[in-house]
């Protein structure tokens, strides 16, 4: 059974940074491409970034260019996001699940964790 465990969330000030990890188990993550997602309080879940199988390619919304980084670690079959100069619009669960391809299509995603809390604020 394929599964997906985020953690690594919490609450941090604005300009602060976190590192969040997506752990597979019940099946090799070199296969699929991962990318997060978050919902904040009373909004549509948004798609985050995204890292392929095969090259490691990468790609971000971009309301996080720059700021986000999301990496791979097939070794310890984990996916991480780390997360610089964090905003109070940052704030809300963060969720990994797993695709073919990478994807901004919410559709086309399977597997996914229960989430992450994270919260930016003073």
């Amino acid at each position: 059974q394929l599964q997906l465990v985020e953690s690594g969330g919490g609450l941090v000030q604005p300009g602060g940074s976190l590192r969040l990890s997506c752990a597979a188990s019940g099946f090799t993550l070199d296969y699929y491409a991962i990318a997060w997602f978050r919902q904040g309080p009373g909004k549509e879940p948004e798609w985050v970034s995204c890292i392929s199988s095969s090259d490691g390619f990468t790609v971000y919304a971009d309301s996080v260019k720059g700021r986000f980084t999301i990496s791979r670690d097939n070794a310890k079959n984990t996916v991480y996001l780390l997360m610089n100069s964090l905003k109070p619009e940052d704030t809300g669960s963060y969720s990994c699940a797993a695709a073919s391809l990478c994807s901004r299509n919410i559709g086309d995603f399977h597997s996914w964790g229960q989430g992450t809390q994270v919260t930016v604020s003073t």
